[in-house]
């Protein structure tokens, strides 16, 4: 088995540990930069944040990894997902530069075209429209599309003949620039045609603990058939840097008699059907919870996360800091180093 990237997943919302929410989305932010720093030096590789507007949780993220990074010196840190409907591509561009720069090139931004929202067409609400005869969907595509070519750091503007500052030579670009942050970005798939549309573009995968559920096996048999189409339909573009791809899961290796309290009821979960929306029958992937060898057994079982190089652990935010830290340091002392990712 292949040594793998070990990253913590948060929604965002915190606590004083005590399972109530935090007061104030001041300490939800300075809770997620405290878990953050905890992990790189617990040895985890990175720190990815759920996005959803209008929610009480991280709805602006750059800001986020701007401090995280400003704090931390090698952990990656990123996003699962920024929700496209909501970006204007030139903005984004400008701001994920900065904080890319800020960190030393250690942002990896999952995007895609996002989940189900607190509110009815809330993209509206920011001053977007799809084009006529599109769905938000194409509209995220379209969106990404653009942030992808400005990304490449080309000049694509007209400078004025009398600028208030000096210009180099020919047309502008997006200031600042971040050498290699393009070849940072993933899409967030929820579908094998997505998976195979985000390969030809060039993004990195990151599939989540669900995706449509297409052939009605359990969700790491599909997901591993959507990695598996990802990867030759990256081959057959002829990219020439290899891709990443990630899954995430709900993982607890059961340590302690809290550990026991608080998931030892999830050790013969199993994964779920729903409905996303009107149309979209949904696969929920299972939580893994138990003692560590028997953990040992259920994970080399997992063929998505044995197919992929990264694997993100959801976390109990609610749960508060120190006992998160925790979590992860269960699964990088007593669980990664048995499966040979260590």
């Amino acid at each position: 088995m292949s040594v793998k990237k070990i990253g913590f997943l948060s929604f965002g919302h915190w606590s004083d540990g005590a399972g109530s929410r935090t007061r104030s989305a001041a300490d939800a932010l300075l809770q997620s930069i405290d878990l953050a720093v905890a992990a790189e030096e617990l040895g985890a590789d990175g720190a990815y944040f759920r996005v959803h507007h209008f929610a009480r949780q991280l709805a602006s993220p750059l800001p986020l990894l701007s401090a995280i990074g400003a704090k931390t010196s090698r952990i990656e840190i990123g996003t699962g997902v920024i929700d496209m409907r909501y970006e204007n591509p030139m903005y984004f561009a400008e701001n994920a530069g900065a904080a890319d720069l800020i960190s030393g090139g250690r942002l990896q931004l999952g995007i895609s075209r996002g989940s189900p929202e607190q509110v009815i067409d809330g993209w509206r609400y920011f001053g977007y429209e799809p084009s006529e005869g599109d769905t938000d969907a194409d509209m995220a595509r379209k969106h990404t599309e653009v942030l992808l070519t400005v990304l490449e750091g080309r000049g694509f503007a007209q400078p004025n003949p009398r600028p208030m500052f000096p210009n180099p030579p020919g047309l502008l670009r997006i200031e600042p620039h971040s050498e290699g942050l393009r070849d940072r970005i993933w899409w967030g798939s929820g579908s094998n045609a997505t998976s195979v549309w985000a390969a030809e573009l060039g993004m990195n995968l990151q599939s989540s603990t669900l995706k449509d559920d297409e052939t009605g096996e359990p969700l790491h048999v599909q997901q591993r058939k959507q990695i598996e189409a990802y990867r030759q339909a990256w081959k057959d573009a002829g990219h020439q840097r290899r891709p990443r791809v990630s899954v995430s899961r709900s993982i607890f290796a059961l340590t302690s008699d809290l550990d026991r309290a608080y998931f030892g009821r999830n050790a013969d979960s199993g994964d779920h059907i729903g409905m996303i929306d009107e149309n979209t029958r949904a696969i929920f992937g299972r939580s893994y919870a138990a003692e560590p060898d028997v953990l040992v057994k259920q994970l080399a079982n997992d063929e998505a996360i044995q197919a992929a190089d990264t694997l993100l652990l959801t976390v109990p935010n609610q749960l508060g800091v120190d006992y998160n830290a925790h979590v992860l340091e269960n699964i990088l002392t007593h669980v990664a180093p048995e499966l040979g990712w260590r």
